[in-house]
């Protein structure tokens, strides 16, 4: 009896029996979170039809799949990058840019057929004036990605194309 006694004794001192509890599943799993995947990569960046290299961009996937992030770095002028992620609660991509002249815009939107469309408005992109920009994200066939731009300054009643680039998989290896 004694022996059962300091043994309850001994388990007792040790504190409560911790659960194993199982880890929670990934939060970011849904066939959602994998459709701007196509973006991921460390690209070359060309207006559409032509071979005069303007950009590098590093797309990555971050944050256990939750995440993708561009570091948007031009050969001249501005560069910025972004954070998008698609949010169950409203099902719909976001985006946020973020740029070297303290610009910041905030774009919303998902899949169109086999697009990625994101709609932001952006203040000041005119110079003096504001504008709605609409960013359409496709894949083609040999594997790169098309980012084609349009501006709207009157409330998306006439759309104007803004930028097209093509986005080719750099032979370079990416910065650290």
């Amino acid at each position: 009896m004694r022996n059962f006694i300091m043994a309850v004794a001994l388990a007792a001192a040790s504190g409560p029996a911790i659960a194993q509890a199982a880890p929670p599943p990934p939060a970011c799993t849904a066939p959602e979170h994998r459709q701007f995947d196509f973006w991921a990569g460390y690209w070359d960046v060309y207006p559409t039809g032509k071979d005069k290299l303007v950009a590098h961009s590093l797309i990555e996937k971050l944050y256990g799949g939750c995440a993708i992030r561009e570091n948007w770095m031009p050969l001249s002028g501005n560069p910025g990058g972004s954070l998008n992620m698609y949010d169950p609660a409203d099902r719909r991509w976001h985006q946020t840019w973020q740029d070297a002249q303290n610009s910041r815009v905030q774009f919303d939107g998902g899949m169109v057929g086999d697009k990625m469309v994101l709609l932001g408005f952006w203040r000041g992109v005119l110079g003096p004036g504001d504008a709605w920009i609409r960013m359409e994200y496709s894949r083609n066939a040999d594997g790169s990605v098309r980012q084609h731009g349009f501006q709207s300054a009157d409330n998306g009643a006439t759309w104007q194309e803004s930028f097209d680039f093509t986005y080719r998989k750099s032979a370079s290896t990416p910065p650290k």
